[in-house]
């Protein structure tokens, strides 16, 4: 199955986020949601089992210059076994923001479930005054089963040069990413991104920041990990291990 939704904010004459584009295929519904404040909320719902083997889902964003959007999901994606056999699903996100536009992408987590087999690459544009934040979370494995082989890779570029490419693989024959140079045991993982004009200068910049488990540093939210280091040209990037999806969501909302 292959399946594309597409979102586009816009800013009209009175000053309101407008949708014009809101188009989901397949198991990609979208629903515009109420929600505070004056951006426009969207929310992503899983319409059928997806994704399988094989699938090609992706999602296209376009914020345009001074908009403000906000989306989420209405519950987890699984990653399934099932479709066609040996051959990977692959999840592509593309994400464009204009100047003094913002993004909230906010979606639930992605589960990897045993025997699936899921390549997820999100990609970020952003204009020089753009603001970004990006949630994600990557549970492996349901309750009591092992994970299935998942591979991600977040790509940001600002002003036309890369603020962040990063990629992680977890999984059967992926080596070492139980260990301890990979998730160490635990189960869950996850980023959080925020771009914000004026956080690069010197005094707004957020300093290098690690919360350990319990007893840990700086009065952590749970079990599991987390660290928060600066990025260039005004980001901050928090990355956060945990053993299941509710720590792992307790310490990206404390670094909000």
């Amino acid at each position: 199955m292959t399946a594309t939704a597409r979102i586009t904010a816009a800013l009209d004459s009175r000053g309101v986020t407008t949708l014009p584009v809101l188009e989901g295929e397949g198991p990609l519904a979208l629903r515009r949601v109420r929600g505070p404040g004056p951006a426009a909320h969207v929310c992503v719902i899983g319409a059928m089992s997806a994704p399988l083997g094989g699938d090609a889902l992706r999602i296209e964003v376009d914020v345009q210059a001074g908009a403000a959007l906000h989306i989420t999901s209405a519950a987890a994606t699984v990653a399934l076994p099932g479709g066609r056999p040996g051959i990977p699903a692959t999840y592509d996100v593309q994400l464009a923001i204009a100047d003094d536009a913002e993004l909230h992408w906010l979606p639930e987590p992605l589960i990897s479930a045993a025997g699936s087999h899921l390549t997820m690459t999100t990609r970020a544009t952003l204009a020089p005054t753009a603001r970004l934040l990006l949630r994600e979370e990557q549970i492996l494995g349901r309750t009591g089963e092992n994970p299935g082989l998942l591979a991600s890779r977040l790509t940001v570029w600002r002003c036309g040069t890369p603020l962040l490419d990063q990629e992680a693989a977890y999984g059967p024959g992926v080596p070492g990413w139980d260990g301890p140079a990979g998730l160490a045991g635990y189960r869950a993982a996850g980023q959080l991104l925020h771009v914000e004009p004026g956080m690069g200068r010197a005094a707004a910049r957020p300093a290098p920041r690690r919360a350990d488990g319990p007893g840990g540093r700086e009065h952590p939210p749970g079990p599991g990990e987390s660290v928060t280091l600066p990025l260039a040209d005004g980001a901050a990037l928090t990355t956060a291990l945990a053993p299941d999806g509710l720590a792992l969501r307790r310490h990206l909302s404390a670094a909000c």
